[in-house]
């Protein structure tokens, strides 16, 4: 948008939004409205955003665009057991078994994935209790404690994977999970968060599903529906993910439900 002063009048913003139109999304478009809107409130000038004009501008984008979110596959848990026994062998795979595993178990975004320290991990009898210091619905860093109980099959267990990745690289304290050399060796620095997407990707890919359709996401993701399709409450699964909005859990519970509580599965097709 070009600089002008402010305020801007209604026409300019009706405008810029239908140029950024050809080439954004409407979320984006929409977090460039408020950031005007921000700018007009930061100087006490009335806003053009809340007018009729870039309203029914912005409705016509949303209409023209479509507002539902693309959203990657869910790595159920038949999934999850079908990429852990794709990965490789050696300290390698792993890493990306305990990576995978607590992921899954944790319902963790991947940027709190790679933000755990080995500090933040306590073993007990009951299993792994993790502490997550800061997350995205957490900007004040009040932190919450994630129980990780122990797996029925070792193979798939989270808590004992964590611990044998743990026993393998050595590593007693600061990142928990950390790039590793061709060479089998255990670098100092932290994974970034882009790793857990090529990870998955490439494991699902490994397991025979379309790796495009996967990302880091599709751990949490695939936690939620797959406690759905259990029959899991609302109430444990937002426990587990930290959501605050019922409404998104809801949507994960729906996709878990469409075919264990299918009236077309009464039919006797």
């Amino acid at each position: 948008m070009p600089s002008v002063p402010l305020p801007a009048s209604p026409e300019a913003v009706a405008s810029f939004i239908a140029e950024c139109a050809g080439h954004l999304k409407p979320g984006s478009i929409q977090r460039r409205l408020n950031a005007i809107a921000e700018a007009h409130k930061a100087t006490g000038t009335e806003s053009p955003t809340h007018s009729a004009m870039v309203a029914n501008t912005m409705k016509g984008i949303r209409r023209t665009l479509g507002t539902a979110p693309v959203q990657k596959a869910a790595a159920l848990t038949e999934d999850i057991r079908a990429m852990v026994a794709a990965t490789d062998d050696g300290i390698i795979g792993t890493r990306d078994r305990a990576l995978v595993l607590l992921g899954f178990a944790g319902a963790f975004r991947r940027s709190e994935l790679v933000g755990f320290d080995v500090e933040d991990c306590g073993f007990g009898r009951d299993g792994l209790t993790v502490t997550l210091r800061k997350s995205k619905t957490d900007q004040t860093g009040e932190g919450r404690k994630i129980g990780i109980p122990y797996g029925s099959n070792p193979d798939t267990c989270p808590v004992r994977t964590v611990q044998a990745w743990l026993e393998q690289a050595a590593i007693t304290t600061g990142p928990l999970f950390r790039s590793v050399s061709r060479h089998g060796q255990v670098q100092a620095g932290r994974l970034a968060g882009i790793d857990v997407a090529r990870v998955v990707k490439k494991l699902v890919a490994r397991a025979g599903l379309d790796a495009a359709k996967y990302a880091g996401h599709s751990l949490r993701a695939g936690h939620a529906t797959s406690a759905a399709i259990a029959g899991a409450s609302e109430r444990s699964i937002m426990a587990q993910t930290g959501h605050r909005s019922v409404q998104m859990v809801r949507r994960y519970i729906r996709d878990g439900s469409l075919f264990r509580e299918n009236s077309a599965g009464k039919l006797g097709l």
